[in-house]
């Protein structure tokens, strides 16, 4: 960012930070949604098509509005990392406050994974979604989509206690990873480990739409322009990698 810009910013925060300046505190708004954007982009890919885009960006304006509140400018952070971390909270925690995975689509989860239990028990291996969704009538798209859900469903309804902590402990927790026991180190390490290995065997174009969406970051929209495929396509190869990692993915977060 050039230097004359980065100096008219400094003075956007001063004067919505020192006296509430209305106009710089839209200017700083208008400046930081794109990150609103591309978090609902992203947590957006494991939800329901029932659930309305409009209601998480909304959710995430709001969590926008509450860093822009918060953000103490003397405190050697970002303002795009603590925005996206209030951004991300916000609307995790909106989606918290409802039941927004319907019933039904709760009991075809289950009925799926205890399907896949029966079939791996039957087969002595791993089973593919072709096999679960031919056992069930359902399409592969279906099958995946409904274990993406209720996965990120499970997700979402762990740990609720984290949303109480203090601003104190969320800002600290921006910067710094919390200190883990040495068994939480290596059954981690372990974990990555499995994960690497269940990752390489994976197709090479999902082990590509993985990496570009996790580890570049860039959203479903951009990966389809790189590979020149739809995003309705590319969400269905993310889909299918992660049903595919569903035992390595369960087992981190549920260890």
């Amino acid at each position: 960012m050039p230097q004359a810009n980065v100096g008219k910013e400094q003075l956007y925060w001063h004067r919505w930070l020192d006296r509430r300046d209305e106009q710089a505190g839209d200017i700083l708004a208008k400046k930081y949604l794109p990150l609103v954007n591309y978090h609902v982009q992203r947590i957006s890919v494991n939800l329901p098509k029932s659930v309305s885009r409009d209601d998480i960006h909304s959710l995430g304006l709001m969590g926008l509005f509450d860093a822009l509140e918060k953000f103490d400018l003397s405190r050697n952070l970002k303002f795009e990392t603590y925005a996206s971390f209030r951004i991300r909270g916000a609307i995790i925690d909106g989606l918290r406050k409802e039941d927004w995975l319907p019933r039904s689509t709760r009991e075809k989860a289950k009925l799926i994974e205890a399907t896949i239990v029966q079939l791996e028990q039957r087969k002595m291996r791993n089973i593919s979604v072709t096999e679960v969704a031919e056992e069930l009538g359902l399409t592969k798209e279906e099958v995946n989509a409904i274990s993406n859900e209720n996965f990120f469903a499970n997700v979402l309804s762990m740990d609720e206690g984290t949303k109480e902590q203090s601003e104190e402990t969320q800002t600290l927790s921006v910067r710094d990873e919390q200190a883990i026991s040495p068994e939480e180190a290596l059954l981690k390490k372990e974990t990555l480990t499995e994960m690497e290995k269940q990752i390489q065997s994976l197709e090479a174009k999902e082990q590509l739409v993985l990496d570009l969406f996790y580890h570049k970051e860039l959203t479903l929209t951009e990966i389809g322009h790189i590979l020149n495929l739809s995003t309705s396509r590319i969400s269905q190869i993310h889909s299918r990698a992660l049903f595919k990692l569903r035992n390595v993915l369960q087992k981190s977060i549920y260890s």
